[in-house]
């Protein structure tokens, strides 16, 4: 047989290892953040409602084309059986905002829910973070099979979900800082539209941060994998016990 004929049993380099750990990690906030579809699904309700409004300065109208868009998102998802939670937190955030602004009366209230809600998630950024268990490591922890697990059997990782954490909490209160007085001095398409423009780029940020820690961060526990081979351990284990039993040594 010629070396080239020999089956090769070659391990992954550092750097193989490496390069597909960070390609894990994106797919794997790629996935939990909703991607491209996602935040197309989170701009739309928002920039048709400044759009129409800006043209006719309606409130009913602007209203109902935004919670319409955000159904038809919706229903799109159940047709296709895709994962409904992005879509739906979107008609959740556009009916209160609709809600809102029609009792009101108020078309900028529109964006009111919305705001408080940025704001609400910001603040438990932060204080999740200084409390030791960051948020972003309970939304991420599941998808990335490892539950807890980062809290107390992988030191590295928690540090990254931290700084991960605060780079969220922080980007979310700046943006609060911009959109707030907004909602006081400026008027209904001034705020929409820089409400527009500001959704994606620091989601985009906060998501590129998250990214970096994390790639630099030791891999996760895989916990449902060693909930498994524990099953099969014990399973392996009866087995050879009842064969034990079944035929005991002369």
């Amino acid at each position: 047989m010629t070396s080239v004929d020999k089956p090769t049993t070659e391990k992954p380099t550092p750097d193989q290892d490496a390069r597909t750990d960070k390609a894990v990690t994106e797919a794997a906030l790629f996935e939990a953040f909703g991607g491209v579809r996602g935040m197309v699904e989170t701009v739309l309700p928002g920039l048709l409602f400044v759009t129409i409004y800006t043209i006719n300065k309606d409130l009913r109208s602007s209203a109902i084309a935004a919670l319409a868009v955000s159904l038809v998102l919706v229903a799109v998802r159940l047709v296709r059986r895709d994962t409904v939670k992005h879509a739906f937190s979107g008609v959740f955030g556009v009916a209160f905002g609709v809600v809102f602004a029609m009792m009101t009366g108020n078309a900028k209230d529109f964006y009111l829910p919305g705001m408080l809600y940025t704001l609400g998630l910001a603040l438990a950024y932060i204080v999740t973070a200084l409390a030791g268990v960051p948020l972003i490591g309970l939304i991420l922890g599941p998808v990335f099979k490892e539950n807890l697990s980062w809290r107390t059997r992988n030191p590295g990782r928690k540090k990254a979900y931290t700084k991960a954490s605060w780079a969220w909490g922080l980007i979310l209160l700046a943006k609060c800082a911009i959109l707030f007085p907004l909602y006081w001095w400026a008027d209904t398409t001034q705020l929409g539209w820089v409400l527009v423009a500001l959704k994606i780029p620091p989601f985009l940020l906060a998501v590129y941060l998250t990214w970096v820690f994390l790639a630099k961060a030791p891999p996760p526990i895989d916990v449902f994998a060693e909930m498994e081979a524990e099953e099969q351990a014990e399973k392996a284990e009866k087995a050879r016990k009842a064969a034990a039993q079944g035929h005991p040594e002369a």
